[in-house]
């Protein structure tokens, strides 16, 4: 049985994941949902304003104290790979796999901000101008979305090398949005890095929503079919 612990992206709390959640739990695996702090209904406007990167990396550590988890499979979605890649340098080996689903994979030194294109950036900096410190979600998209802390998307990270030491690595590259992916690039770099594992998802950012079932079966780790090559994908 593994341990699933899934992290939303921006603007997102544990609902996102609620069409995965019970295809994963009905496979026999233990699955917590994480919605980090100043994204939570009642978080106040001084929980928001405070909380940055550290913070959500913060909620991750604590949920594996808290459920005595040990080996961990991380995953997240958009900027959830900012949170997990910063809380599996800290987490002292107990994570055993990362899954980035169309998510950042930093590097020492990066953050959302400097990850992502220049398109993001303005949206960013759109979002926050009436408060200067909470994004507000972009039009439209599912009404339960929070303005997400502006200082989580700025703050950069610090990785000690601990990360590299995760036994699997894996990024889904969600390819139909190609238009306005800001993760082309990153799929190219990692695509070549023996350590990480690249899949390609035919879909939408929003793959929980729009695949749930596809999701699930790699998270699962088994084959789906790979509609942009109409190949089998091989699983390891």
């Amino acid at each position: 049985m593994a341990t699933f612990v899934l992290v939303p992206g921006g603007w997102h709390g544990s609902w996102s994941f609620e069409a995965v959640v019970p295809l994963l739990e009905r496979a026999g695996h233990a699955v917590h949902a994480l919605t980090l702090t100043g994204l939570r209904p009642d978080d106040d406007n001084a929980t928001v304003a405070t909380a940055n990167l550290d913070t959500h990396a913060d909620d991750i550590l604590r949920l594996l104290d808290r459920a005595h988890i040990t080996s961990a499979t991380l995953v997240g979605h958009s900027y959830g790979g900012m949170v997990i890649a910063a809380a599996a340098d800290r987490a002292g080996g107990r994570i055993s796999r990362l899954v980035h689903l169309d998510a950042y994979v930093p590097r020492d030194g990066e953050s959302c901000w400097s990850s992502t294109t220049e398109r993001y950036r303005e949206a960013f900096a759109a979002g926050a101008a009436t408060t200067g410190y909470a994004v507000r979600p972009p039009d439209g998209g599912d009404p339960r979305r929070r303005p997400h802390p502006l200082a989580s998307f700025l703050q950069t990270i610090r990785l000690t090398g601990t990360l590299a030491q995760v036994p699997r690595r894996e990024f889904i590259y969600c390819s139909g949005w190609e238009d306005r992916t800001p993760f082309s690039e990153l799929r190219t770099r990692l695509q070549a890095d023996p350590e990480w594992q690249v899949r390609n998802l035919p879909t939408g950012h929003d793959a929980m929503h729009e695949a749930p079932e596809a999701v699930a079966a790699l998270l699962l780790g088994e084959c789906i079919a790979d509609a942009s090559t109409h190949r089998r994908q091989a699983c390891h």
